[in-house]
């Protein structure tokens, strides 16, 4: 199932090339707004998927070109990102040490929207298309073996930079955590829908131009072992 945001925050989900509003069959979620919204039905999911199957066959609903995509997960809690996590087409030597790093929420912009570059000194703006892991349920000293249990589903993301900022060595937020650099979208696609999150591929287009191109099976680790 694809879900996503619309126009003024809708909830819907995606039948074909139509946006199906189901905002009326969550309504009861207890929320203040649609940050919340959204973290409760992952919570209650299993609750509320033969409603949202039944609103999804049903058909209807509106194209989905005549609508504005809004980010997913508006405010997610945590932006957690691998750094160095791929081997690059076997232009890497050797593997990087497992490592982390903590992007701001509020960078999340949606579909559509601009990447805006602040009037910073960077060497470079840079926006890497990656997949992102939507965590379903509390993952607290989880093993490998166990953790693909708490994932709920998958989406789109671009890890927004701004490089070679002055000073040396005190750059990583200021780099990483600016405003608008975390677009994300357009869907939220539950893990039912992926059937291998290790084989799938990754473009990013910029003007008609493609950048990057690449397949996930490139992790050097694996998202089982990136949660645990």
């Amino acid at each position: 199932m694809k879900l996503l945001y619309f126009d003024e925050f809708r909830l819907g989900v995606v039948s074909e090339e139509n946006v199906v509003d189901v905002s009326s069959l969550v309504r009861d979620i207890p929320h203040t707004g649609p940050h919340d919204l959204i973290s409760g039905l992952i919570e209650r999911f299993d609750d509320y998927r033969e409603h949202l199957e039944k609103a999804e066959a049903g058909g209807g609903g509106v194209p989905n070109a005549g609508v504005r995509v809004r980010p997913p997960l508006p405010r997610p809690v945590n932006i957690d990102c691998m750094a160095l996590n791929y081997m690059e087409d076997g232009t890497r030597e050797e593997p990087a040490p497992i490592n982390a790093f903590r992007k701001s929420p509020g960078g999340i912009i949606g579909n559509g929207d601009a990447m805006v570059l602040p009037d910073v000194p960077a060497a470079i703006f840079e926006g890497e298309g990656e997949i992102a892991v939507i965590i379903g349920k509390r993952a607290n000293h989880v093993s490998a073996e166990n953790a693909m249990e708490h994932v709920f589903g998958y989406t789109n993301f671009i890890d927004g930079s701004a490089r070679g900022l002055p000073p040396a060595g005190n750059t990583f937020y200021q780099m990483k955590s600016r405003e608008t650099f975390a677009p994300i979208g357009p869907y939220l696609v539950t893990a039912d829908e992926i059937s291998d999150p290790h084989h799938l591929q990754i473009q990013v287009w910029n003007n008609g131009t493609l950048m990057q191109n690449f397949n996930t099976d490139d992790m050097t680790y694996r998202i089982e072992c990136c949660i645990e």
